[in-house]
């Protein structure tokens, strides 16, 4: 299903009586359709909000342009990350959203990072998969309180343990509530991540 927003996307209704609701963030090459089913299976009855990036690199979805592996146009993001923060609320009110929670993998991972760190209104908490700092920079912001689940990957080429545990830092001087885990993998995600970003999200 989906509506007339500023980003192309997929809505799906959910059965939670609380309302929850996750905002999924595919990683590279992904589309709209890509996170759909690891949200289902972390959050079964949740209503699940999945846009497609709208940069492309060689032709594959993202959602901000990089100068190279790890290495982001920070006005880029900036600009994306406000856009994409825009079109969260244009979807709260459209769908009638309560409580949204960002889970992002990798690209989606980032630019989640960077809503919660420059629009930090905007979401009520994130499961960040494979992330790092998407900003060397940010004015202060308040995210007292904001829970964040970071799940890492010991040997992931792309995002070393030095930038997640940057990251980490980041959120936590802002007041977030970060709970980080470090796994024995690379960038791939493995039953690891949905078991442990299940319990944290309580579904």
């Amino acid at each position: 299903m989906t509506e007339a927003l500023s980003f192309i996307h997929r809505f799906e209704p959910g059965g939670d009586a609380a309302g929850k609701a996750l905002l999924l963030l595919h990683g590279t090459g992904g589309d709209e359709n890509d996170l759909l089913p690891l949200g289902r299976m972390i959050a079964p009855a949740a209503a699940l909000l999945s846009p497609r990036g709208k940069v492309l690199e060689n032709g594959m979805p993202r959602f901000f342009r990089r100068h190279a592996e790890g290495v982001f146009d920070e006005d880029d993001v900036r600009r994306r990350a406000n856009e994409l923060a825009d079109f969260v609320g244009e979807a709260r009110k459209s769908y009638g959203l309560s409580a949204l929670i960002a889970v992002g993998y990798s690209n989606g991972a980032n630019i989640a990072a960077a809503m919660l760190l420059l629009r930090p209104e905007t979401l009520d908490g994130a499961v960040l998969l494979r992330a790092m700092a998407p900003l060397a920079q940010t004015t202060p912001v308040d995210l007292a309180g904001t829970p964040v689940l970071i799940l890492s990957g010991a040997a992931d080429p792309i995002i070393t343990p030095a930038k997640a545990a940057l990251l980490v830092s980041l959120l936590q001087a802002a007041g977030a509530k970060v709970e980080h885990h470090m796994l024995p993998i690379g960038h791939e995600l493995s039953q690891a991540d949905i078991s442990l970003a299940r319990k944290w999200l309580g579904t």
